[in-house]
Parts: C-alpha cells; structure tokens; sequence
C-alpha cells in the first residue's frame, strides 16, 4: 500500500526492504536477472502490444472488486481502475487516488485529500461521492472478501469534493496500508456494470472472456507520470505450467507467471529471456476446515503438521526457491516475525502421539488439490501423502480442475490446498484469513482471544510490545489453528528481453500485479 508524508512519525516501512528483505532478495536476483538491468532501463517509450500469459484465471470470473479471488481479474482490474493507496517497490504506502492523508491523535479519525484533475475513462471527473461509493461496496450486507479487512470503519464522511474523513471504531496506525487491499478499486458512484467497468487507470477494457482472454487498450493522458506506455494488453489464461511456458519461448507471450521451479535455471540459459526471482510473502497453505470432525480435534491438526516433510517440499517442488514455513503466515522478513516460535520439524512418532491424544490409530483423510492453488501443488500434495504415510495418516490426493477451484473446492472442502500472496502488515494477513469473521477465514477458525489481541494491536505505539502481541498472535495461529503452512514460495516469472522495466516487487507477482502499466517495449 502506499503512504503519504502526513504518516504518523516513527512507523515508516523502510526498513523492510532496507533491513533482512532487501539483502536477501537482491542477493537471491543477482544470478537471475542483473542489477545494472534495471538502470539500462531507463527512458520508456510508448508503442507496441503486450501480451502476457497467466496462471489464475478461470471461467467464473469476475471484474467487481468485491469478488475478485485470483490474480487474472486482478491484474486485469488494475489496468482499468486505480485504487486508493498503492505499495511501492520499497513495500511504502503511496499516495495513488488518496494524494495524501494525515491521521488525528489516536488513529480513529483520518482526513484523506483526493487527488485533483482524474478523469474516469466515461469523461466524469473523480470526486469524493466515487470514493464513498467504492469503498461503501465493501460495508454493511455485502459478500465482499474485503468486508472483513475494512469492518472498524465506522463512517465515512465527504468532507468537501476532494477530501473524505474515514472514522474507525478504534484506533489503526495501518490504515493507509489497509487501504491498498487490491479489492478497494474505484469505479463511478452507482455504478454496477462489472463485465466493462469504468476507471481512472491507464487502459479501456476491450475484449473479456473470462476464463481465456482478455484486452485493453491504452488512454492517451493518464494522470500518472511515466506509466502507461504500451498501445494494448493482451492476458491470455493458461493455467498449465508447460504450456505458459512453452508460450514465452515460442513467443507468443510476452511474459509469464507462475515459473515451474524446477525450469527456472534451463530458461536463464536461454538468450532472449530475462527471468525475475522474488523472495516475499507467498506460501502454500493446506487447510483443514476446524469445524468438522476430525479436524475441530486439535490433536489431529497437530499429527497433520508434524507429518509433513518440509524440507523435502522445498527441495523437491521449488527447487530451494524458498523458505521453511512454520504454520503461520507472517515471513521472516515482516518486522514483527516470531523467530522464537518453535518450528514443526518432520517427526512422525510425534504424529502418532497426538492421533493416540486424538483417540486414533490411524486417520483416513482426502485431500482436494489442483495446480490453481500455486505451480507443483500436486506433487507436494503426493510429498504429503508420502510423508505423513510414516505417522498412521492415510492420505487420499484427489485432484480438482483448476477451472472453478476457487468457487467449488477452496472454502467448501474439509482439507484442500491454497495459497496466499502476502499482505504488507502483518495485521492485514492476519485479519484478512484469520479472523473469525474474516470472509476468507480458509480453515474456520474462530477463537475470540485472537481476535481480541489483534484489534488491540492495532492502537498499540510502543514497538516493542506490539512486536510481542503480533507475536503472540503468530503462536496461537501455529498452535492451534488449521493451517499447515510447509513453505514459503518465491515468486518466478519471466520475460522476454524486449520487455523493459521489469522487476521485483514485495506485493505479489507480476510488479504487484500492476506489470501492465510499467513495463514498455523496447523497439
């Protein structure tokens, strides 16, 4: 998200990317794609048409933020609409339609400017009555995924037609943050056409075909300096590893998502191609829903964490592009990690204990997995099965179709696989999939002592005690809850030379998922 220079002293995010973040993450790129690149890559021109080949699409999606759940409609999304604060590539809250922002004493009360002279692609200029609206799609009767991560906001108040006051029910110094959560995108006040919408992004929406294409076309004038550079954006959905591959070396494709770990070091071999390493906040989730049996047993959750083989998934399915995860989702680099945590390490009699704590001998379980969840999915489902085999646990890995993963299998089966981008605070990761009321509370855990020390984390000043409740709130995620976090995932892309302007960033893949309007072609 980003931040304007009105942030509350003290509580800048530099330090992620100046502190263990960036000396692991440009170290990690140096042998994969050269530093001096991003300089040679200085003066963008305007032309061409880019296309980009991407794993996270499917037939059900949709172009209303408050649905969107998989990275095609969200990249997509932000080529059309801006949203409020963006993320820089130093993981700062940035002033996007939000020009800039100061909060009152104690953090309830924020008065944000509106950046003047934004002109939707309809011809209506962007005010206030927009703002209320986008963000009023996420309040009150909603479906929304983001209803959970703005639910303290207690009123929002047109100030003047370039300044809202957003008012919590109790203090957060994150706020800014928050409010770069990818669902809060801005369309025109009323407006409900979500097949074409409406934004003050860089591209008009041209063609959508959910599930196998889509384009836009660029507006000539975008309000944002040296953004929007090539003519036309073409996504086209493939989910399949292979054949996303196989598209960027026959050049179909521009650029790809989702690398295949175990190819990244054949394709850096390759001339013509430029392939991005980055460490950030991704990892794979195995869920176990806590409300059904065997599952609400914790005993049962704690045989599943000790029966999976960590190191061996990390090594086998990512080709060690990654980190070891301990069944919570904040990363070593967030400046509030647990290093203290005890990790799960692989031990199947410790397994076997808590099954005969369970009352069992053996546990037949099936787990629902498809390569929707992230690339090699399957076979670390297959590693699990192997692994956990040792401990009593007889795993049945039953694959889904990854078209309609998101909307049939993921919140709805007893045990299936996800996966998480990362959020910038570890509040919002922490709100958005583990809060009981949390819309995308994946394993249904609720537990009110949780969710108590989380709200009271937020209006916490002193860092040091809110790193403790932050870490305490990590502990009883790895303790109790029903996620088996084996791994934390760099993200792998890759493109062609002529592609200019590509790099790492801390928010997602794809440059935040705002590739489209960075990048430009090199004639």
């Amino acid at each position: 998200m980003s931040r304007s220079s009105g942030w509350l002293g003290g509580l800048d995010r530099r330090e992620f990317l100046t502190g263990a973040a960036l000396l692991g993450g440009v170290a990690a790129l140096g042998s994969l794609f050269p530093i001096s690149a991003f300089a040679a890559d200085a003066t963008p021109v305007t032309g061409g048409a880019l296309k980009i080949g991407m794993s996270g699409g499917a037939t059900s999606d949709s172009l209303d933020p408050r649905f969107m759940t998989d990275w095609v409609p969200v990249n997509l999304g932000y080529q059309i609409m801006n949203g409020l604060v963006e993320i820089d590539e130093h993981n700062k809250a940035i002033p996007e339609l939000f020009e800039s922002w100061e909060a009152k004493p104690g953090a309830t009360e924020w008065i944000f400017n509106i950046r003047k002279g934004v002109t939707f692609s309809n011809g209506k200029t962007l005010d206030a009555d927009d703002i209320i609206y986008s963000l009023n799609l996420h309040r009150g009767d909603t479906k929304s995924a983001a209803k959970a991560v703005i639910a303290d906001v207690t009123d929002i108040k047109k100030l003047s037609p370039n300044q809202v006051q957003i008012s919590l029910s109790s203090g957060n110094v994150d706020l800014p943050f928050i409010l770069s959560d990818y669902h809060l995108m801005v369309v025109p006040n009323g407006w409900t056409d979500w097949m074409k919408p409406v934004g003050t992004a860089g591209y008009t929406l041209e063609t959508f075909e959910p599930g196998v294409r889509s384009v836009t076309k660029r507006r000539e004038g975008y309000w944002k300096a040296g953004r929007g550079h090539v003519d036309s954006i073409e996504i086209i959905d493939i989910n399949d590893t292979s054949a996303r591959t196989t598209a960027l070396i026959t050049g179909q494709v521009d650029v790809i998502s989702r690398l295949n770990p175990r190819t990244v070091d054949l394709l850096k071999k390759k001339a013509g191609l430029q392939v991005i390493r980055n460490p950030a906040g991704q990892h794979a989730t195995f869920l176990m829903n806590t409300e059904v049996k065997p599952f609400d047993d914790n005993n049962v959750r704690l045989a599943m964490k000790y029966g999976v083989d960590r190191k061996r998934m990390i090594d086998t399915v990512l080709n060690g592009y990654g980190v070891i995860g301990n069944d919570q989702p904040i990363p070593k680099t967030d400046r509030f990690y647990n290093a203290d945590l005890p990790q799960h390490s692989y031990d199947p009699d410790k397994s076997k204990f808590y099954l005969k704590q369970a009352g069992l001998t053996d546990l037949p379980v099936t787990l629902q997995v498809s390569e929707a969840a992230f690339t090699g999915a399957i076979d670390a489902a297959s590693l699990y099965q192997a692994a956990c085999g040792k401990a009593g646990i007889d795993m049945t890995v039953k694959r889904e179709p990854a078209d309609g993963y998101w909307d049939n299998v993921w919140l709805k089966a007893p045990f299936c696989v996800s996966y998480w981008g990362g959020r910038p605070t570890a509040d919002q990761m922490l709100t958005i999939a583990y809060k009981s009321d949390a819309k995308w509370n994946e394993t249904h855990w609720k537990n009110p002592q949780f969710d108590q020390l989380l709200v009271a984390a937020r209006t916490e000043f002193d860092e040091a005690k809110r790193k403790q409740m932050y870490g305490d709130l990590q502990k009883m995620i790895s303790d109790d809850c029903g996620v088996v976090i084996p791994m934390f995932m760099d993200y792998l892309e890759a493109g062609a030379a002529k592609v200019k302007g590509m790099g790492p960033h801390p928010m997602f893949d794809l440059m935040g998922q705002r590739l489209g309007e960075k990048v430009w072609i090199e004639a």
